[in-house]
């Protein structure tokens, strides 16, 4: 395997006494505003809501992409994607070629065997380690650091028949109608705690949901449709599948508490993109799933570590998802892979005082790719290609059609309102220099050839992606 060169590790790792196990609840597709802690007043996560109360909540939380695929891509690998090439969902040039005006970076799909894996990392460090639910990175990822493997697979979203029964995916079937996945991956996290309560394990439970397709359980999107929506949330099924997945989380974390586990478990609940324009509303963010505007990756992210995070704590610091491998190695005692690069930085100094500040200039996006609208509001593309950097509270996003400079001040102008390039030219500079120094020590491809078959025609006959709200 990749890890034997530094498998010899666990010889060398001290007694310090039991290390802790650690839940990972990664959500898919969640918005910033999807949680009751967050603000809902029509979706309801009473479990998720309390784990809020018993940990730290981070306000200024970031996946490392806006869609799946990077995301958990840089989780994993703990690197940014110019270093493992995922940045998008399949094809980098969707939409239509005559509105396409340059040519965007090709994409990766799978996570390549060469970077060691956080699970592989958490295994050489005495783990056992399991992912249950959405991969997206590769065919098995029982070659990329999991013992066990529920459901995951190369795909991004349930297949076959959804969310519902009769389905098939890898070590779990079920030929019987009725069964819904995010129930049975539930199920399926809390016998895992029960086989492995005597020894120190890693739960990835990464949830198809709430993905589309938008199904949920009939009784719960009734009790929905009963109840009065609000302007920005009142999509009934989704707040059923909402409600689903809140369940599973109660279920695994009830499930730690009957062992008498809690004490000794390291929870942590993470969003791998923001929310679908098309079913939810991420406002007062701008944007959405597939956007470098705030709504398309700012992410609800709760840690609660018995011990060490103050209860009901808020964490104003900026994180990202390239943060989590070096955190958990830190919190577990778990000695890096030799000779393995890590982007991120260890959260540990937050997660004692909510007030620190991490010893980092700024933290980076970029997406060399195109991705298509999917309403009318959007245009052809969601989102050209783009890079954006994040400085203290400012961030500026470059689209590399045009080279297109926007600045914002994050803090006092949340929802990215008001460009202040034209009047701040000087802080345009400084993060520009930043994001360009950043972009050559990763070796960030930045698309600039033309592409032949683009129509200026066609591509004004809608507005640019630049400047849309939502």
């Amino acid at each position: 395997m990749r890890i034997a060169c530094f498998s010899l590790l666990l010889i060398l790792l001290p007694a310090l006494g039991a290390k802790p196990n650690v839940v990972f609840f990664f959500i898919d597709d969640m918005g910033w505003t999807d949680l009751g802690y967050m603000g809902s007043k029509y979706y309801e996560s009473p479990h998720i809501d309390q784990l809020a109360k018993e940990g730290m909540v981070f306000m200024n939380a970031y996946a490392a992409a806006p869609n799946c695929a990077p995301s958990r891509a840089c989780l994993m690998s703990g690197q940014y994607s110019p270093r493992h090439g995922v940045y998008t969902v399949a094809n980098s040039d969707r939409g239509s070629s005559k509105h396409r005006k340059i040519i965007p970076i090709e994409n990766t799909t799978h996570l390549a065997e060469k970077f060691v894996t956080m699970g592989e990392a958490l295994q050489v460090g005495g783990y056992v380690t399991a992912t249950m639910g959405k991969w997206h990175l590769g065919d098995d990822p029982t070659t990329q650091g999991f013992d066990v493997n529920i459901a995951g697979k190369v795909w991004g979203s349930p297949s076959g028949g959804g969310y519902h029964s009769p389905y098939k995916y890898p070590n779990l079937e079920q030929k019987e109608k009725g069964e819904y996945l995010t129930d049975r991956l539930g199920e399926e996290a809390c016998k895992f705690i029960h086989k492995n309560k005597d020894k120190p394990f890693f739960l990835y439970l990464t949830h198809y949901a709430v993905h589309t397709p938008i199904q949920a359980k009939p009784e719960l999107k009734k009790k929905y449709q009963a109840k009065k929506p609000t302007e920005r949330h009142k999509n009934a099924a989704y707040a059923a599948m909402i409600e689903s997945t809140d369940d599973s989380i109660g279920a695994v974390l009830g499930k730690l508490e009957e062992l008498g586990l809690s004490e000794n478990t390291i929870v942590l609940f993470f969003s791998d993109n923001g929310g679908h324009g098309g079913v939810t509303s991420n406002a007062p963010l701008r944007g959405s799933k597939g956007m470098l505007y705030e709504g398309g990756i700012r992410e609800p992210m709760i840690v609660k570590w018995p011990g060490v995070t103050k209860p009901g704590s808020v964490c104003r610091e900026n994180v990202i998802g390239v943060d989590f491998y070096p955190t958990l190695l830190e919190v577990t005692k778990t000695t890096a892979p030799e000779d393995y690069l890590l982007d991120g930085v260890s959260m540990v100094p937050l997660l004692k005082n909510s007030d620190a500040k991490l010893k980092r200039k700024a933290i980076h996006w970029h997406f060399p790719a195109y991705l298509q609208g999917y309403t009318a509001r959007h245009g052809h593309f969601r989102t050209t290609p783009a890079g954006a950097t994040r400085m203290g509270d400012w961030k500026l996003i470059e689209f590399f059609e045009d080279g297109t400079l926007e600045l914002y001040n994050t803090k006092e102008d949340v929802s990215e309102t008001k460009n202040l390039a034209k009047k701040m030219p000087a802080k345009v500079k400084e993060l520009h220099e930043a994001m360009l120094a950043w972009r050559k020590k990763v070796k960030a491809p930045v698309p600039t050839k033309l592409n032949p078959g683009y129509d200026p025609v066609a591509a004004k006959s809608s507005s640019k992606t630049k400047g849309k709200r939502k």
